[in-house]
């Protein structure tokens, strides 16, 4: 559990601010000094620091320097008096996350210590990330998330890479199909042949045969010298099919016979020529329903889909989002050389609350948007008759509901996740209608 080191040397004073933090759930590790904080203090260390300004030995203001070259990052509130107003500014141009001018009502002393600890605990969060990609190898570093629908769906990929079969790749749009399509062709058999992506739905139907299958010259108008089609140039490899369902009919009886006979034959000429590929499809539709409606054949249905992958969409693997969003904001901020904001428990509540249509891609813009220190435009997740503080409370809801389910409804396990008071957890047990039967109480 996160704890706050709280220096001030007058033992009353020291006392009342550390029963304020622990009545409110806080861990807090009560000092006299300046020097037993900086002992204590580490760059993993996962709390925050409060301290007096006027401190014998090693000032309040001397303790924040000390802890920024331990990690600039750690949140330090300085407490100053009416008169030390002029130390409180230059602890804020020092790196001070806040300060609080004494005297003050233990709220703001609570309220500050929580906004901070959240700061901090999102600074560690995205050091482990960081740290955790820097470290993977295969599939994890390509296919980027921790809930365990993302978890199953790297191991359904590996196992499906190892056939060599060819592949549907089913989801909405934005869910990652291609990323998953190049996590087949990376860690199978092929690896070291091309990966060739074709969007069908960005192809006119007037150049489609010969963008697949190449044409000699002199095929047609224009066709000034011979060309290999992207079915030859990936010989060996892996051809992506991306948005199959808008292929034209006529192509398709043509890409039906390539997949049966692994043969193509380009326009204008009357050779065939072998080829040895790997064909993975993506679609964003119900083939089935296409087949119905005439638009798709049957047969070539049956022909792609020897071994299908469905992409979860977002909303279906919520614990992703502020992973991904938080990953995509660093690869903006990277690129500009800046810093990566923060993202604070608001915005993060906010985030959750979005049902996300457009997917990960939609999470990719709207954390670049953010990268880019612009306004997230409109309220996230605005639905019909569901206000802010509404989506808040249902998040709240869902994260108390996890950790019960994570600790086998254990509320000592519980309340120590979340980092509040047993008494909080179970008022927001009454306040949101979590039965008894669904915690035990140890």
């Amino acid at each position: 559990m996160a704890t706050v080191l709280l220096i001030e040397d007058d033992p009353a004073l020291r006392k009342a601010c550390a029963q304020a933090l622990e009545l409110d759930g806080i861990a807090v590790d009560p000092l006299g000094d300046a020097e037993s904080a900086v002992k204590r203090v580490s760059a993993s260390f996962e709390g925050v620091v409060v301290t007096d300004v006027r401190l014998p030995g090693m000032s309040g203001l001397d303790l924040l320097r000390a802890l920024r070259e331990i990690d600039p990052e750690i949140p330090v509130i300085p407490m100053t008096g009416h008169g030390d107003i002029a130390m409180a500014v230059e602890a804020m141009r020092d790196g001070a996350y806040d300060f609080i001018e004494k005297p003050f009502p233990p709220e703001r002393m609570v309220e500050a210590v929580r906004r901070a600890l959240e700061k901090r605990r999102l600074v560690i969060e995205n050091r482990k990330f960081r740290a955790r990609l820097e470290r993977a190898d295969g599939m994890e570093a390509m296919l980027i998330g921790v809930d365990p629908a993302t978890e199953a769906l790297r191991r359904h990929l590996s196992a499906v890479a190892a056939s060599d079969a060819d592949v549907l790749i089913l989801g909405e749009t934005g869910t990652g199909k291609e990323v998953a399509a190049r996590c087949l062709h990376r860690f199978g058999p092929r690896a070291e042949k091309p990966f060739v992506a074709i969007n069908c739905g960005a192809l006119p139907e007037t150049v489609v045969e010969s963008e697949f299958f190449g044409h000699a010259r002199g095929a047609f108008t224009g066709a000034a010298q011979r060309r290999i089609g992207k079915f030859e140039a990936a010989n060996g490899g892996t051809v992506f099919l991306d948005e199959i369902e808008s292929m034209p009919p006529d192509m398709q009886v043509k890409l039906l016979r390539v997949l049966q006979e692994r043969v193509i034959e380009p326009l204008g000429e009357n050779r065939q020529v072998p080829i040895d590929i790997r064909v993975i499809a993506a679609t964003k539709r119900d083939l089935k329903d296409a087949v119905k409606d005439g638009s798709f054949r049957e047969d070539l249905l049956y022909r792609l889909d020897v071994v299908s992958v469905s992409l979860p969409p977002l909303r279906s693997r919520r614990d992703d989002i502020p992973v991904l969003f938080d990953h995509f904001a660093a690869q903006s901020a990277a690129r500009r050389n800046v810093a990566p904001p923060m993202r604070d428990s608001a915005l993060t509540a906010r985030l959750m609350a979005e049902d996300w249509p457009g997917n990960v891609r939609e999470l990719r813009n709207r954390a670049e948007r953010y990268a880019l220190g612009l306004d997230l435009p409109g309220p996230i997740g605005e639905a019909p008759g569901h206000s802010l503080p509404d989506r808040v409370a249902a998040f709240e809801k869902d994260q108390i509901l996890r950790s019960l389910r994570q600790f086998n409804g254990s509320v000592k396990a519980c309340h120590e996740a979340l980092g509040i008071g047993r008494k909080t957890l179970y008022e927001k047990f009454q306040r949101y209608g979590i039965q008894p039967s669904e915690f035990r109480d140890d």
